[in-house]
């Protein structure tokens, strides 16, 4: 849900809209009526992926790929 505040109500009660934020509510703050910034909740970007660094922790058996047998096959059909 997304809430419209003006300026002067946005700096009077900003942790109350930090917390609305927090709980997952968008808050655009108005100047005039006219929009002018948008709270969101921040969020962490995620941390980058590097290949290679499972290496040697991650076992596959050589058959992983070989078909099912016929008793379980018949449950993917």
């Amino acid at each position: 849900m997304t809430k419209t505040v003006n300026i002067h109500e946005a700096k009077t009660h900003l942790s109350r809209l930090l917390e609305q934020v927090r709980l997952g509510e968008e808050v655009i703050i108005a100047k005039a009526g006219k929009p002018v910034a948008r709270l969101v909740a921040f969020s962490e970007k995620p941390k980058r992926r590097v290949p290679g660094s499972a290496r040697g922790q991650i076992w596959i058996a050589e058959d992983f790929d070989a078909p099912l047998p016929p008793e379980l096959q018949k449950f993917f059909e």
